[in-house]
């Protein structure tokens, strides 16, 4: 190794020098991306594929020297791929995704290359070692708020839907998304795809990029015993045309064992030649997706290739993985680059796209929406009629649709089966089979895949990218689409630019469904956006009434960076308030409802709107004793936390608005306070953490298959008389 002596400064730190590699002098006497251009002019240009080569070296060595020096982090899986996301870059496409969080300190190796991460503070290699895994740095897994970088990574099998949304808001950009072949085994990738392309068949231009390393986290992947030609017929079975797979295995000189082989282990001309072909098939694949056909490119080779370890044992650094271990030092040792070769790779990488990242990539400032004009809401007399409350929200869902067009409605289980197919009528289904009868046809902009994880996946991302849209499931199933709409509702709070919230309806409650039994009544969903309401900028509503939903969907809509859980029956119920009492109940959390004097004051305070029912009814037998009753409706649990309670203060677009004390005592002030919900007791927390009253909690246990919702109630211990005799029970 070299010591050289004129040193880049963004290079401070790298702790390894090397000689130039053969044929410097002649391919990298300046950079092939020119000063006023954004990307190399042709892929098959040698001078193009070795500095993509440099750019790959850089890459790996960059990953492996930032992981070791926090004895942390995963460099292995990236490494396999660095070779396509080097080409990538020198093609100028830089809108890139992944679905593995894993291939995180490859990604902030990328992003420092092309200097996006000065915009955090990150000038040299030692910063970006420094601030890595830190509080206010780089965290393990991708997250919202670092500059240049599309999409959260957390859980594997959700990095796709981001793709796909950058696809269908912006036509004619590239958005490359790596997915790794242990992450394959999830079966949402395929799905999500096949179900995308069916609905929006023009939109081809996003491109899984399949790192195929043969491994997983701890073993081998469950993929790695596929033939090339099984790979190709797995991709081709679900719908794509054009199938890139790019073979290491193909250009090994070096003889090495196995399926799976490591291309810097090539001779230097062996190396180069992949590094061409390489180039040469991300290009194609590039044009093919931007083109009309829908396209992977696959590139096969062994895990950990380049770094310090290879296969599963190149995933992870462990305590003691350091700067000084002798595998690590060699890992650095043979990918070390000379200084010029560092200068040139940041020449490139700067250039590429037309400049960094952070100031290019479509994340990186807010997609207009169009003006939504006036809501049509419709305010139905309190003691009137009953009325489905979804239904009433359905029609201004359809008025948004059809005021703006990136608006999208997502729903697995059936707009019908909730009470608003008012919103398939109004804006119909996507998909290619026109039918009147089902409200169906290519231009719809309600998208029904059979997946939960579909369905709150492209909502979420679009939502992340700036869209309007709203997720429609029934409370029991949505569990399976959660994990995607809690990474996205983490990255929003910490974004750096305004969003629109992600939106759901949660309807058919479990209340609701007595003639299903227990497989539809899983209100314990509560407990995720329960736990969830202290990140800070979380809002689960229980609208009360039809009244009470339109108005709650109204402050959803005007809200950023949020999420937020509208919970509502599918049944004609009574109605109880007024607009602007739901108004005023999203500022205080709730609204009362009844309220009574006697001897003594009993508070209810309710969640749900069929759950007022029984309550209704106990307070009419605790009257008749003499009792007074006050009967709150929670909209708003949220509001009904105290400030040190909330991480609100850390969100973007920070709502810091919590009820006073004097408020909530005006609210639940009274001798005895029962906290009633149909879901889990856990959304009742800010209540009993703030009331002094003697208390309890009346709170759904476990389904059962009943006739009605009155029995499945009274099976979990939802009565009247059960309400009212534990009420005298507080007041002794």
């Amino acid at each position: 190794m070299t010591v050289t002596t004129t040193i880049p400064a963004f290079c401070q730190g790298i702790k390894f020098f090397g000689q130039d590699l053969p044929d410097f002098d002649r391919y990298g006497k300046s950079a092939v991306i020119g000063e006023n251009s954004t990307a190399i002019v042709a892929p098959f240009d040698t001078a193009a594929a070795y500095q993509t080569l440099l750019a790959a070296d850089a890459l790996r060595y960059l990953t492996l020297q930032v992981t070791a020096t926090k004895e942390s982090g995963h460099p292995g899986g990236f490494a396999s791929v660095a070779d396509v996301i080097a080409a990538l870059m020198m093609l100028g496409y830089k809108n890139i995704l992944t679905e593995v969080g894993h291939h995180a300190p490859g990604f902030y190796s990328n992003m420092f290359l092309d200097r996006s991460l000065e915009d955090m503070g990150i000038y040299t290699v030692s910063q970006l070692g420094e601030r890595f895994r830190e509080m206010h740095g780089l965290l393990g897994h991708l997250s919202g708020q670092i500059p240049g970088l599309l999409n959260p990574a957390g859980p594997l099998g959700q990095g796709q839907h981001f793709a796909m949304a950058g696809a269908k808001l912006h036509p004619g950009i590239l958005f490359p998304v790596t997915i790794g072949d242990g992450g394959l085994g999830e079966p949402y990738i395929m799905s999500s795809f096949g179900h995308f392309h069916t609905a929006y068949p023009q939109a081809t231009n996003f491109l899984p990029v399949l790192v195929w390393n043969g491994y997983s986290q701890e073993h081998h992947s469950m993929v790695s015993t596929k033939s090339n030609e099984e790979m190709i017929a797995l991709w081709r079975g679900n719908g794509f045309k054009e199938i890139i797979l790019l073979n290491a295995k193909d250009y090994d000189d070096a003889n090495q064992p196995g399926e799976y082989v490591d291309s810097t282990k090539f001779s230097f001309a062996g190396r180069l030649s992949f590094s061409q072909a390489v180039l040469e098939a991300t290009d194609k694949a590039a044009k093919s997706a931007l083109g009309g056909t829908l396209t992977v490119l696959i590139i096969k080779q062994l895990k950990g290739a380049g770094v310090h370890k290879r296969g599963a044992a190149s995933h992870n650094l462990y305590p003691g993985d350091s700067l000084e271990k002798d595998y690590i030092v060699a890992g650095l040792q043979e990918r070390a680059l000379s200084s010029a070769a560092w200068e040139i790779v940041r020449t490139n990488f700067e250039r590429a796209g037309g400049g960094p990242a952070s100031r290019q990539v479509v994340t990186e400032t807010e997609l207009p929406l169009t003006d939504l004009g006036t809501l049509p809401l419709t305010e139905y007399s309190v003691g009137g009629d009953k009325k489905v409350a979804t239904t009433a929200m359905g029609e201004i869902v359809v008025h948004v649709g059809k005021n703006d067009p990136n608006f999208l409605v997502t729903n697995a289980d059936g707009n019908a089966a909730s009470g608003i197919n008012n919103i398939n009528v109004g804006l119909k289904i996507i998909h290619p089979t026109i039918d009147d009868t089902y409200y169906q046809g290519p231009g719809g902009q309600v998208y029904e895949p059979l997946s939960e994880d579909a369905c709150a996946g492209l909502a979420v991302a679009l939502a992340l990218f700036g869209a309007r849209t709203l997720w429609c499931s029934y409370e029991s199933f949505a569990i399976n689409g959660l994990p995607v709409w809690q990474t996205v509702t983490q990255a929003m709070a910490e974004l750096r630019r305004p969003t629109p919230s992600t939106i759901t309806l949660f309807t058919a409650g479990a209340l609701e469904q007595g003639r299903n039994g227990w497989t539809h009544q899983r209100p314990e969903i509560e407990n995720y956006f329960a736990a969830m309401m202290r990140n800070g900028n979380i809002f689960p509503l229980f609208p009360c009434d039809a009244n009470s939903i339109q108005v709650c969907y109204q402050w959803a809509l005007g809200t950023k960076n949020k999420g937020i859980t509208i919970t509502a029956s599918k049944s004609p119920l009574p109605v109880y308030t007024t607009f602007e009492q739901t108004r005023q109940a999203l500022e205080d959390g709730g609204v009362i409802l009844h309220d009574t004097q006697g001897a003594k004051k009993v508070v209810f305070a309710v969640i749900g709107d069929m759950t007022l029912l029984p309550v209704f009814e106990a307070a009419t037998a605790l009257e008749s004793q003499g009792i007074g009753v006050r009967i709150v409706s929670v909209i708003n649990p949220r509001r009904l936390y105290r400030p040190g309670d909330v991480m609100s203060q850390t969100c973007t677009d920070a709502d810091s608005d919590f009820l006073d004390d004097t408020g909530f005592e005006r609210l639940f002030g009274g001798d005895a306070l029962i906290g009633v919900t149909g879901g889990t007791s856990a959304m009742l927390e800010p209540i009993i953490l703030r009331s002094t009253a003697k208390r309890d909690v009346f709170a759904w246990k476990r389904g059962e298959t009943t006739a009605s919702a009155g029995q499945i109630m009274a099976y979990n211990g939802l009565t009247p008389s059960a309400l009212a005799q534990r009420a005298t029970e507080l007041l002794g």
